[in-house]
């Protein structure tokens, strides 16, 4: 089954390239396109594309603003931000929103291809710029740089999972637990770390080794 994809930028000549560069890849195809935030949430919610490349100076509705919408009446959908914008507050606010990946606009045709089929099988995925950012970010005050001891084998298991992007009853699943049981280690993982949000989960998660960040 193809990847069915919903473009979202405000200016028409960088969707029609994109569509253009798609149509090259026989495993994707643009279900939809939409030039402004609040246009990319009702088109997501119409055709619940796979991935959802997404820019973030969009007009009405910023694309954090619009990804996190998407997320809350959509959490199946990947969203692949493709911006002109690296910096720390954008990349961070991005993943707090449910991006699972963070391109730049300058990235090569290959790179982009190779992001949208790693965010729709799941897995993260951030250009170099954003990845320094990531962990530059990440420091000795928000976490320990080492695994704590404290934390068992199975929270590693839960954290590893969260980081890839699987959502609570999916990790539940892939564990053979309950979802209660899941909830529970997520938040014993944060109290051990002192992590909150799922972007600093991610960060320490690549930081440690548990997933690779590409």
């Amino acid at each position: 089954m193809n990847i069915k994809i919903l473009l979202v930028d405000d200016h028409k000549i960088m969707r029609d390239g994109l569509s253009s560069l798609f149509s090259d890849a026989e495993d994707i195809d643009v279900v939809a396109e939409a030039s402004g935030g609040g246009e990319a949430v009702e088109k997501a919610l119409e055709h619940s594309p796979d991935v959802v490349v997404m820019d973030l100076t969009l007009p009405d509705m910023g694309g954090i603003e619009a990804t996190r919408r998407i997320m809350a009446k959509k959490p199946e959908t990947k969203v692949l931000v493709l911006s002109m914008l690296m910096d720390r507050n954008c990349v961070l606010e991005s993943l707090e929103a449910g991006a699972r990946g963070y391109l730049a606009k300058d990235c090569a045709a290959e790179e982009l291809v190779a992001a949208i089929r790693a965010v729709y099988a799941g897995k993260p995925y951030f250009c170099a710029g954003a990845t320094e950012i990531m962990i530059k970010g990440f420091t000795p005050s928000t976490a320990a740089v080492q695994i704590s001891p404290a934390l068992t084998k199975r929270e590693l298991e839960v954290l590893k999972l969260t980081a890839e992007g699987s959502n609570t009853k999916e990790i539940a699943f892939e564990l053979g637990v309950s979802i209660k049981m899941i909830e529970i280690h997520r938040m014993n993982i944060r109290k051990k770390l002192g992590l909150k949000s799922i972007a600093q989960l991610t960060t320490y998660a690549a930081r440690i080794g548990l997933i690779s960040i590409e």
